[in-house]
């Protein structure tokens, strides 16, 4: 099953890559099918994961490379437990959703949408790889969609943008990689296997461990972001497409948190203890100083994208508390944040499209001429902001119940942040609805089209399902969580 949903999508995009030109304009129905399939897998996956049973589940192995006298193997193998089979249901529901924003594409469609299905292949054999080094190439497999999928069809300098997240995730990388090499090298015995590195014991003959701790953590620091690795995404987020934005913050950012979880606090546990109050302390100085500078921002693209540095830096909070409780709100937190601001960047593009500018001081009194708009912005806003019966609320309450007794300081901080969130939110959100009703703006059309409410009645009705009911996503959660938090004891 999951060879089959990690693969899928890019056998669509070599099937879309060779559709004649006459042809071209059936891409966006071909991949809306590849996507929609994924999507099902993944739910009836979900479906059948056991939540009592432990470990990995839907499990495939088998030996790839063969080290010979190195003494170990590199292996396919691919498996999910709570962790992972939550990001990849977000995944493939958001790639739906960037399929659907994406059905008036016209430049050069049937390129766009093959390398739209060949990201989410790279993402999803992030979510699934259970080998180190099969990880790190389903990790660097993104790139060149990425940064494909900006640099063409973005705006502004999208070739600066696009290049300045390459450097970045490469510098990252590179870091990742050493670090990944020596912890397989310094095992006992040596292998890249997740799962039995959880149970090896570690030489600190090639490296110190905390040393390796921080170079697969910059890794995952600079793709979550926080501060101060984050430059690199105000600028992919501006000048890129809409779906891509959409799943540049729904699912990239979440590879970074996922790692640290999978990886850092999976496999080195007790060095993940050693330097937790100074993770927190990171996290804390992320959500204020994002915050603060969301404050100031006039583009509504770089309003979201700083948010987003903000509200990644509760993902850290929540895994620096190294316990049950504010792991799963770690995880919630990604999946709930996946939702609410790749639906905040579908509203954005969908005035982008219709009024051609971001500027809030321009924009005022849309909701007397795009109620459907309006309103869906104001169910995000108040999503971001923590609104109760939202899944923000939920995420961001089960972090600090995670973290308060361990970290006051940094809480509370938090919480300060959340106040912060609730004032660029609403501020935002007055200036460019319920303002002046503005006669530049009185024949706006409203989001009318199939393709475009679709999508944002999905991720509202997702949002508000997580909010109210969470015990099915906690539970399955869980299952992958208190593993991680029985080795923290």
């Amino acid at each position: 099953m999951l060879t089959f949903l990690v693969f899928f999508p890019v056998l669509g995009a070599v099937a879309i890559a060779t559709l004649s030109r006459e042809q071209e304009r059936q891409a966006k129905q071909m991949a809306l099918v590849v996507t929609g399939v994924a999507l099902v897998v993944s739910l009836v996956a979900f479906g059948l994961f056991d939540r009592g049973e432990e470990g990995l589940q839907f499990t495939e192995r088998f030996r790839w490379i063969r080290q010979g006298d190195a003494g170990f193997d590199i292996q396919y193998f691919l498996g999910v437990d709570g962790l992972g089979l939550t990001m990849v249901v977000l995944t493939t529901f958001l790639f739906v959703v960037a399929i659907l924003v994406s059905w008036n594409i016209e430049l050069r469609p049937k390129e766009y949408f093959a390398w739209l299905l060949a990201l989410e292949t790279g993402v999803l054999g992030v979510f699934t790889a259970q080998d180190l080094i099969l990880f790190f190439l389903f990790w660097e497999v993104e790139l060149v969609p990425m940064y494909l999928l900006i640099s063409i069809w973005g705006s502004g300098r999208k070739e600066y943008s696009a290049m300045k997240f390459v450097l970045f995730t490469i510098t990252g990388s590179a870091l990742m990689l050493a670090g990944f090499l020596v912890l397989a090298f310094s095992a006992d015995p040596s292998t890249f296997d997740m799962q039995a590195l959880r149970e090896a014991d570690f030489s600190e003959a090639l490296l110190p461990l905390p040393a390796v701790f921080f170079l697969i953590f910059a890794g995952f620091a600079i793709k979550l972001p926080i501060f101060p690795l984050h430059t690199w995404l105000p600028d992919a987020h501006t000048d890129a497409p809409t779906a891509v934005s959409v799943i540049l913050a729904g699912v990239l950012l979440k590879m970074g948190g996922y790692g640290m979880l999978r990886i850092l606090v999976g496999i080195m546990p007790d060095t993940a203890q050693d330097y937790a109050v100074w993770l927190a302390s990171i996290a804390a100085i992320s959500i204020i100083y994002g915050a603060l500078v969301t404050l100031r921002q006039t583009d509504l693209k770089r309003l979201i994208a700083y948010s987003s540095v903000s509200h990644m830096g509760y993902v850290l909070l929540g895994i620096a508390a190294l316990g049950q409780v504010g792991l799963t709100g770690a995880t919630l937190q990604m999946f709930s944040h996946g939702l609410i601001t790749g639906l905040l960047f579908v509203m954005v593009g969908l005035i982008y499209d219709r009024a051609h500018t971001r500027n809030i001081d321009e924009l005022s009194g849309l909701a007397h001429v795009t109620p459907v708009i309006a309103t869906a912005m104001v169910m995000a806003g108040l999503a971001s902001l923590g609104l109760p019966s939202m899944s923000g609320f939920v995420a961001e309450l089960t972090i600090f119940l995670g973290t308060a007794n361990r970290f006051a300081a940094p809480t509370i901080l938090g919480v300060i942040g959340i106040l912060l969130t609730a004032g660029y939110i609403l501020w935002m959100v007055q200036r460019v609805m319920f303002g002046p009703k503005s006669p530049r703006w009185a024949h706006l059309p409203d989001a009318t089209s199939w393709w475009e409410q679709v999508p944002v009645a999905a991720m509202l009705a997702v949002i508000l399902a997580v909010g109210i009911f969470p015990r099915q996503l906690v539970d399955v959660i869980e299952q992958g969580v208190v593993p991680l938090a029985s080795r923290l004891a």
